[in-house]
């Protein structure tokens, strides 16, 4: 015998709507057990509390316990117990309409549903579903089948042991039983082939993925890294490098403002001001075709980079044209300029460290010969105009020398002021020897009774004097005939002498103008001074062979990686 499992009643309909009839019961409920108890047997027609849901519940226990019931010796194991006849004058009630009587709500009926699609029940309606879970002896609603649809578990085992309501559906055959877990087996293991499916696709995808990745990788970025480096190792021919370093400097020319200045720039430290342009003049020239045709013409440059033993990224072709010689100037001569430091620092690259030992003296050679043809015009320039101011002024000067010696041998005059002084001082005496005749004049013609013998020769003496003294006035100041006067000679030899003086003193100023041109030269001369003598390198500099291929990798893994994100971006931008 066994014990009925105690269950809660819930969803109990009280109220007129509820059918009641203790009849239906009667004529639904199966037959006691021979062991059952008499309280176990139908209930009465008198009991008209019983709910179609209780009926239900009863009809699966007594169900269950006749199954599980002893069987007895004089009676077959696969009889089954009689059904109760209904009461009388009472009709019988199908299972569908007493569960549609119970009055259930639309969700409940979409949970019965839910929870027979995962027990694997196929029902027409949501009514069928719930007469099926409870045939089976799951309740669809308590609280413990939410919990199962909520954690999605499947084990029937599981679901039961968490059902809270009692199994007081009608009990169903061992064959039911049977294929209900056939059925459920096979939901479950055609599941379990699905996700394993699904697994082996995922699995297989990602591996597809990652094969592609890395023939992806291997095609863009390892061959390419390979192929760059296996030439910098085994093709590429070792190049040797020369430095040098060197600065543009200028004369000292003594303490000023202008040197004071350069000697706080530190760009123009050691170099004055304006070396900077010098500098970069420097770098622009060896930098140019000029000095590349040069160092062809005299050092054989295209010859060296044309020999069969340089590889063929390197090699110059015999009939390669200028620009290509041009461009490999470019790649094995490089100058810099810091302007900080006012350094100019070259580097010649060469097959052979004489070579480019040989190549370096010869273009430090040209950059020299090139800061002196800077400033060579200007510095002519200047010391030509001086010398021809100068050249000038000393012409002047003769001719203006020659013009006071014509003069003077013209009115036979040496000197106007000394001639001036001569006939003033021959005036002064006559003058005095006047007023002494006179004075003597006087003193005979005071006399009572003067001698005229003596008289008249005093008097003829003083109108001669008055007469000299005249005449050498005269002279100083008029001229007789073809002669000039001596006023006019000393004015002639007064501008003449004063133009001497105007040549000399141009001339003297042409003079302090050569000397300053000529200071001015001594400082515009630039001087290219060495800082680092070209040495030429025991070992191959170039190509730096680690460096190159981790470059080469870095490069070829950028570029994948840009050209993947691109296509990403256009896929989303396609698809999306």
């Amino acid at each position: 015998m066994t014990t009925p499992v105690k269950s809660k009643r819930f969803r109990l309909r009280h109220g007129a709507g509820a059918p009641s009839q203790p009849s239906q019961a009667d004529t639904t409920a199966p037959a006691p057990v021979k062991d059952q108890s008499p309280a176990k047997a139908a209930p009465s027609s008198a009991d008209t509390t019983v709910k179609p849901r209780i009926v239900l519940q009863k009809r699966a226990r007594l169900s269950t316990e006749a199954q599980t019931a002893p069987v007895n010796a004089d009676r077959p194991p696969t009889s089954t117990p009689p059904a109760v006849q209904p009461s009388d004058g009472q009709k019988p009630e199908s299972d569908l309409d007493i569960i549609r009587q119970e009055g259930l709500t639309a969700r409940q009926l979409r949970m019965a549903m839910r929870v027979a699609q995962k027990h694997g029940i196929r029902a027409g309606s949501a009514y069928e579903a719930v007469l099926a879970l409870r045939k089976i002896g799951v309740d669809p609603f308590s609280r413990a089948t939410m919990l199962e649809l909520v954690r999605n578990d499947t084990a029937e085992d599981t679901s039961r042991a968490l059902t809270t309501a009692p199994q007081t559906s009608p009990a169903i055959g061992d064959e039911t039983l049977s294929s209900a877990q056939e059925r459920m087996a096979r939901i479950a293991a055609e599941r379990e082939r699905e996700l394993q499916k699904m697994q082996r696709e995922i699995v297989k995808r990602r591996r597809k993925r990652l094969l592609l990745l890395g023939a992806r990788l291997l095609a863009f970025v390892t061959f390419p890294t390979f192929l760059a480096t296996y030439y910098f190792y085994m093709i590429a021919t070792p190049m040797y490098a020369t430095e040098s370093e060197f600065v543009i400097q200028q004369a000292d020319s003594g303490p000023s403002m202008a040197s004071d200045l350069g000697s706080m720039l530190p760009s123009a430290a050691g170099m004055g001001i304006g070396g900077q342009q010098e500098a970069a003049s420097v770098q622009s020239f060896l930098q140019s075709r000029g000095a590349m045709l040069r160092l062809n013409e005299e050092e054989g440059f295209r010859a060296h980079f044309s020999q069969p033993d340089l590889d063929i990224w390197r090699r110059l072709p015999a009939d390669a044209s200028n620009d290509d010689a041009f461009k490999t100037y470019g790649r094995h001569v490089r100058i810099s300029y810091d302007p900080t430091e006012g350094v100019v620092r070259m580097e010649v690259i060469a097959a052979t460290p004489e070579d480019s030992e040989r190549f370096a003296r010869a273009l430090l050679t040209y950059a020299e010969e090139h800061v002196d043809m800077m400033t060579q015009r200007l510095r002519d320039s200047q010391m030509r105009e001086a010398r021809q101011s100068l050249e000038e002024a000393q012409a002047a000067l003769i001719a203006a020398r020659q013009d006071i010696v014509a003069l003077q041998e013209k009115s036979s005059v040496l000197s106007g002021d000394v001639e001036v002084q001569l006939i003033s001082q021959q005036i002064v005496a006559l003058e005095t020897e006047l007023t002494q005749t006179q004075l003597s004049i006087q003193e005979m013609r005071s006399n009572a009774r003067p001698n005229p013998a003596r008289l008249r020769p005093l008097e003829r003496r003083a109108e001669a004097l008055r007469q000299q003294i005249n005449g050498l006035r005269n002279s100083m100041t008029q001229g007789t005939g073809e002669d000039a006067s001596l006023a006019s000679i000393q004015s002639q030899l007064i501008t003449a002498e004063a133009e001497v003086q105007t040549r000399e003193m141009m001339r003297a100023q042409a003079m302090q103008q050569l000397e300053s041109a000529r200071m001015e030269v001594s400082r515009q001369v630039r001087y290219l001074a060495l800082t680092v003598e070209p040495i030429a390198s025991d070992e191959a500099v170039y190509p730096r062979k680690l460096a190159n291929s981790s470059l080469a990798f870095l490069l070829f893994a950028g570029i994948y990686l840009f050209a993947s994100m691109t296509g990403s971006v256009l896929r989303e931008q396609v698809s999306g």
